[in-house]
């Protein structure tokens, strides 16, 4: 009887708007959760019932049901955050994590990270943030991993160049008429006491600390004296005599040469006081009278790759490690040239401008920082800032064909598509804002006005119920 079918009808909606405030229920509950998408919801009607009428076979509809409900991917407000593993997608992408103690790979726009007790960079779930590890140079290791710190130490890097930028004082007449290499007898041969060479027979000296291969400190001192000719000055090179460990400088007369690098001139331009030509020799002995140094003079066509003299040194037994060394003039194999900072003999008092060295000993991990690329940094107490990892952005053709797990997961479904990774930014996918939570996207207002038009539907479906059930009343009450 059609009155029946009323009351059918009536309960199709009032199911189908009570699983529309459901929907409206839980955007609003979840106004504050991290990267939560709102869900939309769409009504259709039921297959049509013929009937007959005068006019002939016509329709009535059977009531509604609710079509389809769907996920609004609309992008959500970031809130500035104090942590540095607090991440957002700036754009399309999803973080993508792995199901702890499983292979499952999930995704999610949530970035509220930490790492754990091992080092994984965690969700609150405990699911593990996926990435590429990276190179010295920030370049991608290999396919996607977990993202974990499995060492909070920086190793050591031995020195391969020192930069020594001098003036020297163009008016001063050089202190010993010998030559300084003459003149380093660091040790006596009885009472070990170091010379007074700095003190009486170079003009000016200068130190500087270098790192050897397991990231201890050594210096290397530099004397400066003129030489008899106009423009030209003699420098020598040296360690601590101890800390030498080069073959042949530990008995006998070779043990007064020990310390003694090497030596060189340097020649001035008298029009401008820049450099003009570089000398290098490198000290291989002593002859118990002299050092000795048998490997030549090195000069402009002697550089490294650089364009700069190199000297040896060995303070770990059977580590020869050279350094070059940079005055600020670098050689392109027949002339010198002077860098933006140079050496130079000026009238003005000898003087040290600028002092630098390659190397670090080791370092302990301090924080991480992350950048708009995806690329966590380590950043550790010798001052280095050393590439870790890449944050992984999976990006899927069909956002909201994805299933919802909870726990502000997905995960991919026939209709989503595959989830191939990318880097940020990359292959339409969004950058990484650090320091930043993507806020819900669910819009307060428009919810309420959802709910104040739901609850009118509701109210109206439950009159069609209790009208019909008063005509049905009206129906038996014919019969007395």
């Amino acid at each position: 009887m059609a009155l029946s079918s009323a009351l059918f009808s009536g309960i199709t909606g009032l199911s189908s708007l009570g699983q529309a405030m459901q929907v409206i229920g839980d955007n609003i509950a979840n106004v504050n959760t991290v990267g939560f998408k709102s869900s939309t919801y769409t009504f259709q009607d039921l297959l049509s019932q013929a009937v007959a009428t005068q006019a002939g076979t016509s329709q009535v509809g059977k009531g509604v049901t609710l079509s389809d409900i769907y996920q609004s991917f609309q992008q959500g407000s970031f809130e500035t955050t104090s942590s540095t593993t607090d991440l957002a997608i700036g754009g399309s992408g999803f973080f993508e994590l792995r199901e702890a103690e499983s292979t499952n790979m999930l995704l999610s726009r949530a970035g509220n990270f930490r790492f754990d007790k091992d080092g994984y960079l965690v969700n609150p779930e405990g699911y593990v943030v996926q990435g590429w590890e990276l190179n010295d140079d920030g370049e991608d290791i290999s396919s996607t991993t977990d993202i974990r710190l499995d060492s909070f130490t920086s190793p050591p890097s031995a020195s391969d160049e020192i930069q020594l930028i001098l003036n020297l004082d163009e008016s001063e007449t050089e202190a010993s008429t010998g030559t300084l290499e003459d003149a380093w007898v660091p040790f006596d041969g009885t009472s070990y006491t170091a010379s007074a060479m700095g003190e009486n027979q170079s003009l000016y000296q200068t130190s500087i600390k270098v790192y050897d291969n397991l990231g201890a400190t050594h210096d290397i001192t530099a004397y400066f004296d003129k030489t008899g000719t106009d423009h030209v000055w003699e420098y020598v090179l040296t360690c601590n005599p101890l800390e030498d460990e080069r073959s042949g400088f530990d008995a006998g007369d070779n043990r007064y040469a020990r310390g003694l690098l090497g030596r060189g001139t340097i020649t001035f331009e008298e029009s401008s006081g820049k450099i003009g030509d570089l000398t290098l020799e490198l000290c291989d002995g002593h002859d118990g009278t002299d050092p000795t140094f048998t490997g030549g003079v090195l000069d402009a066509d002697d550089v490294n790759a650089s364009g700069y003299l190199e000297f040896d040194t060995e303070f770990i037994a059977g580590e020869s490690q050279a350094i070059a060394l940079n005055f600020g003039s670098f050689s392109d194999g027949t002339n010198w040239a002077p860098d933006s900072l140079t050496t130079t003999q000026f009238s003005k008092a000898s003087t040290t401008v600028f002092q630098s060295s390659t190397g670090y000993g080791a370092g302990d991990l301090q924080g991480v920082n992350v950048d708009v690329d995806g690329v966590i940094t380590g950043i550790y107490s010798n001052g280095e800032v050393i590439p870790l990892y890449r944050v992984a952005v999976a990006d899927v053709v069909n956002p909201v064909g994805l299933e919802k797990v909870g726990g502000n997961l997905y995960k991919t479904t026939r209709l989503s598509g595959e989830a191939p990774t990318y880097h940020p930014g990359t292959n339409g996918t969004g950058n990484i804002a650090p320091n930043s939570l993507e806020q819900s996207n669910v819009d307060i207002a428009n919810e309420f006005v959802k709910m104040i038009t739901t609850q009118r539907g509701f109210q109206a479906n439950g009159k069609i119920i209790t009208v019909t059930d008063q005509m049905l009343a009206e129906l038996i009450n014919l019969k007395r």
